[in-house]
């Protein structure tokens, strides 16, 4: 490589480190210049800017994926937790299931039959029926094609065939939020809860995006409405100002960031229109892309870095009502 491109390349190096979204501590800014230096002497980035610039996503991303990969085993195995999420996260069955299995006497915490409410430690054993049962170590994240007429819930009363039947994934795992029967496209499953939490809640304004179909043509007046909110008067509540745009003659764009019950249906046909189809293409940077109905795959490192950044300053509904709480007790006090 020429020298006179090497101060341009520093330069937008520079540029680009103080943009990324990642937390890099100085050991890693040292091995990264050793590596950059190297690449450049062996020749390996012939290419110059656009080449070492997608080196450094690349292994920004390599790192941020497997330091979340470490936290999620080492929340795992640190600390108390409660006794029916261990029983959650170890795939034996939900919470609520768990709760009625202890109160039934099928629990038990070091040969001690287990109360409700109570917590384990790391080291204690949990028997569930005479079997023990351990937490799941591995992080999980599957991006899925929900195909129509799939439901997502576990609720089997109605004979409806669920996600879980049509993935028939080997771990237990849970999706992040749902999608009505009817609507198809991107849904993430996964076995970490604090995800799922921060994704979901409303107040964190995670953005999802939808690809909409309807029955008649679309009018100027309607995207202009549906882009500052629509009273739901079933709900009472008027939807937050949102972003939509023209996707055709009958289709449009849609990107919400609360998820009221079929807020999309409801948004529609209070302005007299009716959804034939319902896609969701996006949740937050992960994209549907050409995953085909029914298929799924593991979100990529890089997905998972640029997640990881978005969800950092989130809360999960469990850490806003202890706020909550702390807040009204030091009211009290003074």
């Amino acid at each position: 490589m020429r020298r006179r491109r090497l101060p341009h390349i520093c330069s937008s190096f520079f540029q680009t480190f103080r943009e990324a979204p990642f937390c890099v501590g100085q050991k890693h800014i040292c091995v990264f210049f050793l590596e950059l230096f190297l690449c450049f002497s062996c020749g390996k980035l012939k290419n110059g800017e656009k080449e070492w610039k997608d080196y450094f996503e690349y292994k920004m991303a390599d790192k941020t994926g497997r330091a979340m990969k470490q936290g999620f085993v080492k929340q795992k195995s640190s600390g108390e937790i409660r006794l029916n999420k261990y029983l959650s996260d170890a795939g034996v069955c939900s919470r609520r299931e768990a709760d009625r299995m202890i109160e039934a006497g099928a629990v038990t915490v070091d040969g001690v039959a287990a109360v409700q409410g109570m917590k384990i430690r790391p080291e204690q054993h949990v028997f569930v029926k005479g079997k023990e049962v351990a937490r799941e170590q591995e992080m999980i994240l599957l991006a899925v094609n929900k195909p129509r007429g799939i439901v997502c819930t576990t609720d089997t009363r109605w004979d409806d065939r669920t996600i879980y039947d049509l993935l028939n994934y080997p771990k237990r795992i849970f999706s992040v939020g749902r999608l009505d029967k009817e609507s198809e496209g991107l849904l993430l499953m996964t076995n970490n809860g604090d995800i799922l939490n921060k994704i979901m809640r409303a107040g964190n304004y995670h953005e999802k995006e939808y690809l909409v179909t309807v029955d008649k043509e679309i009018t100027p007046e309607f995207l202009k409405k549906m882009a500052e909110g629509v009273y739901l008067r079933e709900l009472e509540v008027k939807t937050r100002p949102c972003r939509v745009e023209l996707a055709g003659e009958k289709r449009f764009r849609i990107v919400l960031t609360q998820g009221l019950n079929r807020q999309i249906r409801r948004m529609c046909e209070t302005l007299h229109y009716k959804v034939t189809r319902l896609v969701r293409v996006r949740i937050m940077n992960i994209e549907l892309g050409d995953l085909r109905p029914g298929e799924y795959r593991s979100i990529t490192r890089a997905e998972w870095a640029s997640l990881q950044a978005q969800l950092k300053h989130s809360e999960n509904p469990g850490s806003s009502r202890k706020k909550n709480q702390n807040f009204e007790r030091n009211r009290e006090i003074r």
